[in-house]
């Protein structure tokens, strides 16, 4: 099928966790025989930091206004499936385009769910709406459990389907490289994350100072107090993260506090970590259990306590019971294959096919 994808970023994996989830999702789904063209809005702060300038596995274009969606109108219009995802630069107007000109299938990918739905709760979501919601076919959510009855009995969605993050698990897997930190973190500041890292690595490294950590991610505020034994790396690219986490004894998973609530919201970064088999600390949320077993696959930890006393154990097999999860359950493969059947399911429901001679009509 022909694909159109109007996401975030794919160029530029700066500051954001989009890039990475788009390029192993569509790397994959095109390995399946399909045709994907991506439609990235050009903004300087990723122009400035693009790292997949040229990617091998679709076609990459920018526009740089609403305006100059019109020149891939009849492209939009001739795919089999338009999907717009969370945090796009005018993303609810994006969206009314998309859903006045496409002839197939319209979906919204939200990477962002939790953030979305309170947003969205508090009027101040600047890319989705309510009537965006009721007007796409089907919304692909960051977030399973819960919030996908939610997303359809609550907003209007008359499908809801969760769509995870993968790994692609041929560039995440472990490496024979030296370990030169007990403990890593990798992610881009944020404020509601922030007191989670200071309770789970920065205590940490002030009460361990014969131990290592590291934190990579660009944004952090001047003004926080590293322990000198943190390393910080303002930014890591993506071709770096495999050596990242294999260079860590742990590494740790800290989640934001609207994804906590909702639960069912792994981010991405667990899904690398445990491609590596590097072992995963991680704060604790509803759901996380069923993507990987306490103290068999994971290490939860509330406190400082809990991390120090993790240190200070082996912790391969972990490691390894990660991976087998991540392998088993969680690469870019399985769920391009998911995508496909979900959209291929859609195609054929009644509902998609009265919207698909509306527009037509109107058309």
């Amino acid at each position: 099928m022909k694909l159109v994808v109007l996401g975030l970023s794919l160029s530029s994996s700066w500051g954001n966790g989009h890039a990475t989830t788009f390029r192993a999702l569509l790397s994959a789904f095109a390995a399946r025989g399909h045709e994907v063209l991506f439609l990235e809005r050009d903004v300087p702060w990723y122009a400035e930091h693009r790292d997949l300038p040229d990617p091998d596995f679709c076609q990459l274009a920018y526009y740089d206004s609403l305006t100059g969606l019109e020149d891939w109108r009849e492209v939009i219009a001739a795919a089999d499936a338009v999907m717009v995802g969370s945090y796009v630069p005018d993303g609810i107007a994006v969206g009314a385009f998309v859903q006045a000109h496409a002839r197939g299938l319209t979906c919204f990918y939200d990477i962002d769910t939790p953030v979305t739905l309170a947003a969205l709760d508090r009027g101040t979501c600047e890319y989705l709406s309510r009537d965006n919601i009721a007007g796409y076919d089907i919304y692909f959510s960051f977030t399973g459990g819960d919030t996908l009855r939610r997303l359809e009995e609550e907003y209007g969605a008359p499908c809801a389907r969760a769509l995870y993050c993968s790994v692609d698990v041929a560039r995440y897997r472990p490496l024979d490289v030296p370990v030169r930190w007990d403990l890593s973190y990798l992610g881009t500041y944020s404020a509601d994350r922030q007191p989670t890292l200071e309770r789970l690595l920065i205590e940490p490294a002030r009460r361990r100072p014969d131990l290592r950590f590291a934190v990579a991610g660009p944004q952090y505020p001047q003004g926080i107090d590293w322990p000198a034994n943190v390393t910080r790396i303002e930014h890591l690219p993506p071709a770096e993260h495999a050596a990242f986490y294999c260079a860590s004894r742990f590494t740790l998973n800290v989640t934001r506090a609207d994804m906590i609530a909702a639960g069912w919201s792994p981010s991405v970064r667990l899904f690398e970590a445990g491609a590596c088999g590097t072992p995963i600390i991680s704060d604790r949320w509803r759901g996380l259990d069923e993507l990987f077993a306490p103290g068999r696959a994971i290490i939860l930890a509330d406190d400082t306590d809990d991390v120090i006393a993790a240190l200070d154990k082996p912790a391969r097999a972990i490691g390894e019971a990660a991976r087998a999860v991540v392998l088993g359950q969680h690469s870019a493969e399985q769920r391009a294959a998911q995508f496909e059947a979900d959209l291929v399911s859609a195609m054929g429901t009644d509902t998609h096919n009265d919207r698909k001679a509306s527009r037509r009509e109107v058309a």
